[in-house]
Formats: C-alpha cells, sequence, structure tokens
C-alpha cells in the first residue's frame, strides 16, 4: 500500500524547504502556509520516491526530495499522464489530480541536468486541487482512483 513519506512547503518564493510531520491541507490555502497554496489547479504538488531517484539516477547525483521543491512525497506510486482527473486520497484528504509539474530553470539551478532528467515520463511530478480540508501525517495509506 502506497504511504505518504514527506510533507514540505514555502512561506516564501524561493525559500526554502519546511518539512514537517503532519500538516493541514484546505481547499482555501493547500498545504497550510505554502505560498502558492491559493485555490487552482496547482494547490499542491506531489512527487513519487520511484520518479525522484531514477531522475537522480540518471545524472549521478543523491538529490534531497526538497530538491524538487514539492509539497508531498510518496511511496509506491508512478504517475503519468493517464493519472489525470483520477483523486488521490491520501489518510481523509482527497485531491484530484490536475496535470504534470513541468520542470522548470529552478531545478538547473539546483543541480546541472536535473531539468533535463525530470522532464521524461512525468519525473517531476504532478499538481492537484484540494476537494476536502483534512489533516494529513506522515505514513498515511494512499490510494489511487477514479472518481465516482
Amino acid at each position: 500500500m502506497p504511504k505518504l513519506l514527506a510533507i514540505a512547503y514555502k512561506t516564501v518564493k524561493r525559500g526554502p524547504m519546511n518539512e514537517v510531520l503532519c500538516a493541514n491541507v484546505t481547499q482555501l490555502s493547500g498545504v497550510e502556509k505554502d505560498v502558492f497554496g491559493r485555490p487552482g489547479k496547482r494547490q499542491v504538488t506531489v512527487l513519487s520516491k520511484i520518479q525522484w531517484q531514477q531522475a537522480c539516477h540518471s545524472i549521478e547525483a543523491d538529490l534531497p526530495w526538497t530538491t524538487r521543491r514539492a509539497n508531498l512525497l510518496v511511496d509506491d506510486l508512478v504517475f503519468s499522464s493517464a493519472d489525470v482527473g483520477k483523486h488521490l486520497q491520501i489518510g481523509e484528504l482527497r485531491l484530484e489530480i490536475t496535470g504534470e509539474t513541468d520542470p522548470c530553470k529552478k531545478m538547473e539551478i539546483a543541480h546541472v541536468g536535473l531539468e533535463t532528467a525530470l522532464t521524461p515520463d512525468w519525473r517531476g511530478g504532478v499538481t492537484c486541487r484540494v476537494l476536502n480540508d483534512a489533516m494529513i501525517h506522515l505514513g498515511d495509506e494512499i490510494t489511487l482512483v477514479n472518481p465516482s
């Protein structure tokens, strides 16, 4: 069963990522305190540990997951274009996958080759819309489901 491995947010643009053990996630603010959490298609970003490791392996670097600047890190899931529109259930939280988190120049600044390494096969993660307010915790079980 996939699980939530890590949670992070940033309070200012280009600011450091703050890792936490739990977080309140709302339709109004995304991951509480995150600077980019406003309502919309990109409220919360989710990164697959498997895909992150593939990207790091391709550039022969062991980088912390927060280098990607995503909000959530999950295990045992691999994202693709087929997941757009599906719901990601994390504990009591439900997110709608709205698209791919496109790698940007910040990734190249973080490590040479990282932007290119994140480009294929949705390695950069997914963007999500928050469908309900809930508290999430490290270790929460995750399911990927078609909306009913």
